[in-house]
């Protein structure tokens, strides 16, 4: 099924003309499990770019950066047990979510683009990563490790009854996925090398989930790598300093297409 409807830029919002840019929605179908992504479905010779959104995240949430990034096409997935993608009874590990990945790519015919990935997606991300970096031109990963986290016994209750339920976000991610995460999820270390072109992102004020050893990791794995610190930002980079954020996604995109 493929919906389509239109979102209205920034520009358009400063009261400049523009037409509104439109996102179809669609599902990949992945062993079972129909995973929700969202296209621009632009084109020209700028090179796409496909998003892994966070834990808890949902490809809607990401429409901005769509709009933003506009002539360029941007895909942006939501990982199973999120948003409109299917949620199984188990499939919760890090080859799952790579999986997921996978089927995007291959149902929406991606073949070169940008890799960027937001906290936990990040450790999806670089699991692809390791696996397809031949279809990877370049990667942006931000304010997480590189890590594919193990949870504690006690970590989905934690996050569901004074994360999901005080910030009503019940609806990005279901209880089963937030189970299936704690229960299947083991611990990994990535230490691979990256050829391509990498630029991390992290907030510099408390809450941040990169420390310096991590930065001191990605550095270790990438030789072609640029940090970029955000003053007023601890994880959520995105609510706190958007407008920098969004520049310096594009600023890097700009400077490593093909």
């Amino acid at each position: 099924m493929i919906i389509t409807w239109h979102i209205l830029d920034e520009r358009s919002r400063m009261g400049e003309r523009v037409e509104p840019m439109t996102i179809t929605s669609h599902f990949a179908h992945n062993n079972g499990v129909d995973i929700h992504y969202l296209d621009s479905g632009e084109s020209g010779l700028l090179t796409p770019v496909l998003i892994c959104p966070g834990l808890s995240e949902t490809a809607a949430e990401y429409e901005e950066l769509l709009a933003f990034l506009s002539p360029r096409r941007v895909v942006a997935l939501s990982f199973r047990g999120r948003g409109q993608s299917a949620t199984p009874e188990s499939g919760y590990d890090l080859a799952d979510h790579v999986s997921d990945i996978e089927a995007v790519v291959r149902d929406s015919g991606l073949d070169r683009f940008h890799l960027f990935a937001y906290s936990r997606g990040v450790s999806y991300a670089l699991g692809y990563l390791q696996q397809h970096g031949g279809r990877v031109h370049s990667v942006i990963l931000q304010d997480y490790p590189a890590q594919h986290k193990a949870m504690s016994e006690d970590w989905a209750e934690d996050y569901i009854h004074n994360y999901l339920i005080p910030y009503e976000r019940t609806g990005h991610i279901r209880s089963e996925a937030v189970w299936g995460i704690q229960k299947e999820s083991r611990q990994i270390s990535f230490q691979y090398n990256i050829g391509q072109p990498v630029l991390v992102l992290r907030g510099l004020l408390e809450g941040s989930l990169l420390d310096e050893e991590g930065v001191q990791q990605f550095m270790r794995m990438a030789k072609n790598l640029a940090v970029e610190g955000f003053k007023h930002s601890g994880h959520d980079i995105r609510s706190a300093e958007r407008d920098k954020l969004f520049e310096t996604i594009q600023t890097f995109l700009s400077h490593h297409d093909a």
